[in-house]
């Protein structure tokens, strides 16, 4: 199992917010390409990076910070990122810059045409992100509850060919309470794809959990707020799962 430090991205700095609201934020760096190069001299294999303010807005906003995560570890880990990609000319502008993986989030569900579309043009390198609380997939930075179910959507999604779904529980995220476990496993074994959990990790103890049923086809974790924080060491957390999942 794969551990994947979260680096936020709002008004160009590396931040945490709690629960997805965007008032609720804590500054963890200014600069995200030292905090970039930082998780990846600690280990870290892939970064998963999010452009808040892209998400709020529909259309990338932080290209200057995503442009110099790039510059300084691109090719020594890979890089995935969502945050307003709604169209293929963002998706591809991306890839061709140096991204490695592309997260659709809310366009995935508002307009799964684009979705199939970018599946097509870049197969292997399209995520899909479902956020849900009690199982009800939210869109536009999680503002919306839209009443579908993660599960259908899910299987819907891998019938189109994308890569893997990250599924945040948003009911923890960034609340340091716990992975939703039984949710996380539930999904990952309705499908073949795999599944990167996120939301909710605070300690090492998690990371255990989620070891226990990686064979489930949990593939990694997502964690941001606890290793900010230093609930989680996260060399240790790797090493951890390095031992248990091999």
């Amino acid at each position: 199992m794969i551990i994947i430090p979260a680096i936020d991205l709002k008004e160009g700095k590396c931040v945490r917010l709690k629960q997805g609201l965007m008032d609720q934020s804590t500054i963890f760096s200014e600069n995200p390409s030292e905090m970039a190069r930082k998780w990846v001299d600690l280990g870290a294999k892939r970064l998963h990076l999010v452009d808040l303010d892209g998400a709020f807005a529909g259309k990338p906003v932080n290209q200057e910070a995503i442009k110099s995560i790039v510059s300084a570890v691109g090719g020594s880990a890979l890089i995935q990122l969502g945050g307003g990609i709604r169209n293929m000319k963002t998706v591809e502008n991306f890839l061709n810059s140096g991204v490695d993986s592309i997260i659709v989030g809310t366009a995935a569900v508002t307009n799964p045409d684009f979705l199939l579309e970018a599946c097509n043009a870049f197969p292997g390198q399209i995520i899909v992100g479902l956020d849900a609380k009690d199982g009800d997939v939210a869109i536009n930075g999680w503002a919306k509850l839209t009443g579908q179910n993660v599960i259908e959507l899910g299987q819907k999604f891998e019938g189109y060919g994308v890569d893997s779904i990250i599924y945040t529980d948003i009911g923890r995220d960034g609340m340091m309470s716990g992975v939703n476990i039984e949710a996380t496993v539930k999904l990952a074994e309705s499908l073949k794809i795999p599944v990167i959990a996120s939301g909710g990790v605070s300690r090492l103890k998690d990371i255990e959990d989620l070891c226990e049923v990686s064979s489930t086809g949990i593939e990694g974790v997502i964690t941001g707020t606890a290793i900010y924080e230093g609930t989680l060491d996260f060399k240790d957390a790797q090493g951890l799962a390095q031992r248990l999942t091999g």
